[in-house]
């Protein structure tokens, strides 16, 4: 399993907030490309985003499902990405003072990516989150800094 962490300068609440946006999805996480429909119940369990993914006019629709939801502490998720496969995805949310430590905890569960190796597996899951947390972290902190002089 791939495991990437960010300390982001608001609090789990914040990130809460961003997570339980699911419209917001594409703007953080790498690789999706456009939402299509957020169930309205997310992030409850079952919820589901349905997203595609890729680049056009190279897009696949598919969708990733709420397995289980702690708010303001942990999202996991079971995200879907044919012809690949799919991932399981834990999210967790660990307040450092007024900041939050993020994890993400990724790793294919099924299809044809689980065939791979796992450390060729977990260096490209690694370089996506990375960048998917700073995404994340852009999106809250500037959500923090206009409410403090908003």
């Amino acid at each position: 399993m791939s495991t990437n962490t960010r300390r982001i300068r608001a609090t789990p609440e914040q990130v809460w907030d961003v997570l339980a946006d699911g419209w917001l999805y594409p703007l953080w996480v790498v690789g999706a490309s456009r939402m299509r429909e957020v169930d309205g119940h997310w992030p409850e369990v079952g919820a589901r985003l349905h997203h595609s993914v890729g680049t056009w006019p190279l897009l696949l629709d598919d969708d990733t499902e709420v397995l289980e939801a702690v708010p303001g502490h942990r999202l996991v998720l079971h995200a879907r990405a044919w012809p690949t496969g799919a991932a399981g995805v834990t999210i967790r949310l660990e307040a450092v003072g007024t900041e939050t430590d993020v994890t993400i905890e990724e790793d294919a569960a099924s299809g044809p990516a689980r065939l791979v190796p796992k450390p060729l597996r977990d260096l490209p899951l690694a370089w996506r989150n990375v960048e998917s947390l700073r995404r994340l972290a852009f999106i809250a902190e500037r959500r923090v800094a206009g409410t403090r002089t908003g």
